[in-house]
């Protein structure tokens, strides 16, 4: 069972620069958003000479990565979807399109598939899914923050129950963090393995310390 990641948060608030740290050599980041990515000199070691860099937002197709790189690419140990919100996107446009129901293009079935999915893929890969944060005031009268859904079915399977780690990224007066207890949010990590309620904004340092949390 692969493990798995989610990072959610607003637009600017580090979610795709956190990705800066990870190993080019080992990584596959499918690039659902199609725009650059946000850190210097990122197009020198992510491309598709090195077969490391994929822009798609198909579901279909991605779930097709997800296999290719379980089963033929061991050298592979982490793969990168950024957004989810992009794969949302890209199947709310294609319904519009055809203006008749296909599986492959529910949002609901397409976004459920892929997360379902990487519990089946090889142990020794890590899958992190990035997506956009949205707040809203609770019948209690206090703000929540959550994964942005697009349609009430994917509010009601709760995306981030898919997840044993999911992280909020938050820019606070110019620091780049991830919260990763639930303060008013999704936010969440295996019991015992943070003691602080915010982390530096490198999700290679997480991956590393789930490796720890994992082995130990």
């Amino acid at each position: 069972m692969a493990q798995n990641i989610l990072i959610i948060g607003n637009s600017g608030a580090g979610k795709t620069t956190s990705l800066r740290n990870l190993n080019p050599d080992e990584t596959l980041i499918i690039n659902a958003d199609k725009k650059s990515l946000s850190w210097r000199g990122w197009k020198k070691n992510y491309c598709g000479e090195k077969k490391n860099y994929v822009v798609c937002s198909d579901a279909r197709k991605i779930q097709g990565y997800l296999m290719t790189v379980s089963e033929k690419m061991p050298n592979i140990k982490v793969v990168v979807i950024d957004t989810l919100n992009g794969i949302m996107l890209e199947t709310e446009m294609a319904e519009r399109k055809t203006n008749s129901f296909n599986e492959w293009r529910d949002m609901a079935t397409s976004i459920y598939g892929i997360c379902d999915m990487i519990g089946t893929l090889r142990d020794d890969l890590t899958v992190i899914c990035t997506a956009h944060a949205q707040t809203e005031m609770t019948d209690g009268g206090y703000n929540f923050t959550h994964m942005k859904t697009s349609g009430k079915k994917l509010d009601k399977i709760v995306v981030e129950s898919k997840f044993t780690t999911v992280l909020l990224a938050k820019a606070n007066d110019g620091k780049y963090v991830f919260e990763v207890h639930a303060q008013n949010s999704t936010a969440k990590t295996p019991l015992g393995l943070y003691e602080e309620d915010e982390i530096p904004n490198d999700v290679a340092k997480v991956i590393e310390k789930l490796k720890e949390y994992e082995e130990g």
